[in-house]
């Protein structure tokens, strides 16, 4: 229930801050590009949390990647955060690694 960034998280993230950087100096000006960073979580609900519910706190890990990203040099005009709650898992079930599995962040490529 956190939307805390934690080391191995940042040491992933910095790798892709390098390639988005990268990307983004090859990427012709005239495209109108943006990297939306998607956040997901699994289907428990939230109790006691300080956030409302798991949508609110998709929304939230997905900024603190944004953030994060922005932190690290990449251009804040070519991102934007989304969070999708429980409501687009990856694997059905209730199971620890079915939860697992959805609780995750996705990168994706688009024109904006």
């Amino acid at each position: 229930g956190s939307a805390d960034l934690q080391a191995a998280g940042t040491d992933e993230l910095d790798q892709i801050a390098t390639a988005i950087k990268e990307i983004a100096r090859e990427i012709p000006s005239d495209i109108n590009w943006i990297i939306r960073v998607d956040g997901h979580t699994d289907n428990v609900p939230l109790s006691g949390n300080r956030f409302e519910d798991n949508w609110q706190l998709s929304s939230a890990r997905a900024d603190a990647v944004v953030r994060y990203l922005v932190s690290q040099g990449v251009p804040g005009e070519h991102l934007a955060a989304a969070g999708f709650g429980e409501f687009q898992p990856l694997e059905e079930g209730d199971s620890p690694e079915a939860r697992s599995r959805n609780r995750r962040i996705e990168f994706k490529l688009t024109e904006r």
